[in-house]
């Protein structure tokens, strides 16, 4: 039996994807793209925005036409919160939901055992819900309804939590450490397809990593919903967990892949700074530059906290003959309210604490959620000039941060991927380096000078 996956949306998805992947082959599975004809097809969907449950749905829809026969499979965000409709395209034979991760692999592998003996039922009777283990139901994190209705009482929130890595690349891999958020922006739809915030345990982030190191993998990326709130259900910190990964022998190099500007804490920047296996490299959601926005939108902080903890970070990493810290932000652009006084506190609160990159988006109204009613709605003609702004504010930081990185001795780890007869990979403080192709140089750290 062929199976094929396709993963949307975020890191997290991309690494539990990868878990599933394992599972498949390890049960016997053929893994093929999944442009190509496969058997079972599997969708790991995403919501954060409006364009993303659409690209979901109509990938789906491509998958039936390439293959009308193929039973084909949807997890992940979007599929939590839309059900219905994608259990009503044709070809879908069963959605999981997101307290239903740990049932993928073994609930899609008696589907193709199903399939292969010719004992398969019709799609519409692999739609209902799996049957409620012996050892209770699980805690369903919301109703199943189509539409997205809005905020869940905490009872009814996800206790469990998938564990995931990513594998296949021979340089870095992105483990799972945390998922689920209790901060509810109000913009926000993903603590309702995610749940509430929990965590992996400290041992078994440490076994994973092990079993990354076993890969010959040099890299790992710490992944997460809000990462930083790692520790809310097993009574660990964040900092724990980061001081024994370190301890981790074969992993050189470790990242944060994103962390609320109110998580990172002193005592975690210290840490880091002291010199360990943490890269100079921060992602570190901004979302707007206008303290009326921030607060409007429920977020937990200020402007001047956000420039307070970048400017401590950078006291304590960098210095004569150090790398830069990079710095990348998430800004949206087009949330309700902000006008173009607003827009452009934005602008300027972003060119003054200047990072190194900018992820930068406009708002996506999602129904149900507390931002979709509010007024003062900006026009898409307007985000779009806005992202424009930004996109190009990005360039201008991006290549000051690399003019203020020449001359700096820096360890690079450079890529398998091949292109033009050259290879690239990245420096601690995460600037692309490309140099001619070299097969003893991939997966090993490499002085450079930028």
């Amino acid at each position: 039996m062929v199976i094929a996956f396709l993963t949307l949306g975020c890191k997290l998805n991309y690494a539990e994807t990868s878990t599933y992947e394992r599972g498949f082959k390890a049960a016997g599975l053929e893994v093929v793209p999944w442009q190509e004809k496969a058997d079972v097809y599997l969708v790991n969907t995403c919501t954060v925005t409006g364009t993303s449950d659409a690209k979901s749905r109509n990938i789906v829809r491509k998958m039936h036409r390439i293959n009308p026969d193929a039973r084909i499979v949807v997890a992940g965000c979007s599929a939590e919160l839309h059900r219905a409709e994608f259990e009503a395209i044709e070809g879908v034979v069963r959605v999981f939901g997101a307290h239903e991760k740990a049932l993928v692999v073994p609930e899609t592998l008696e589907i193709v055992t199903r399939l292969s003996e010719g004992t398969g039922p019709e799609n519409a009777s692999l739609r209902s819900a799996p049957p409620i283990a012996s050892d209770g139901p699980l805690p369903l994190m919301m109703p199943r309804v189509a539409q997205f209705s809005g905020p869940v009482p905490s009872d009814k929130a996800v206790n469990q939590v998938f564990g995931a890595y990513s594998t296949g690349e021979r340089t870095r891999s992105f483990l799972k450490v945390q998922d689920g958020c209790n901060n509810y922006c109000k913009y926000c739809t993903v603590p309702y397809a995610r749940g509430e915030s929990r965590n992996i345990p400290i041992c078994e982030c440490v076994r994973n990593a092990r079993a990354i190191a076993a890969e010959g993998v040099k890299e790992i990326v710490l992944t997460g919903v809000n990462t930083g709130d790692f520790g809310r259900t097993t009574g660990e910190s964040f900092l724990d967990l980061l001081k024994a990964l370190v301890k981790v022998e074969g992993i050189e190099r470790y990242r944060i892949s994103s962390i609320e500007p109110n998580l990172i804490t002193e005592e975690i920047v210290d840490w880091i700074a002291s010199g360990t296996k943490f890269q100079p490299h921060f992602h570190i959601p901004l979302q707007t530059g206008s303290d009326t926005l921030l607060k409007a939108m429920g977020r937990r902080y200020d402007t001047a906290f956000f420039a307070d903890r970048i400017a401590y970070i950078r006291s304590r990493m960098e210095g004569p003959g150090k790398p830069k810290v990079f710095f990348g932000i998430d800004t949206m652009v087009g949330l309700p309210g902000e006008t173009e006084e607003l827009f452009r506190e934005t602008y300027d609160f972003i060119a003054g604490i200047r990072p190194a990159f900018i992820h930068v988006f406009p708002y996506s109204r999602r129904p149900g959620t507390p931002a979709a009613k509010m007024p003062g709605q900006v026009t898409e003609r307007i985000k779009h000039e806005r992202v424009l702004a930004l996109e190009e504010l990005c360039a201008r930081l991006h290549e000051d941060f690399v003019r203020q990185n020449r001359g700096i001795r820096e360890r690079v780890l450079f890529e398998s991927k091949e292109k033009d007869g050259n290879m690239s990979g990245y420096t601690g403080n995460y600037i692309r380096i490309v140099r001619p192709y070299d097969e003893a140089l991939v997966g090993r750290l490499t002085d450079i000078i930028i």
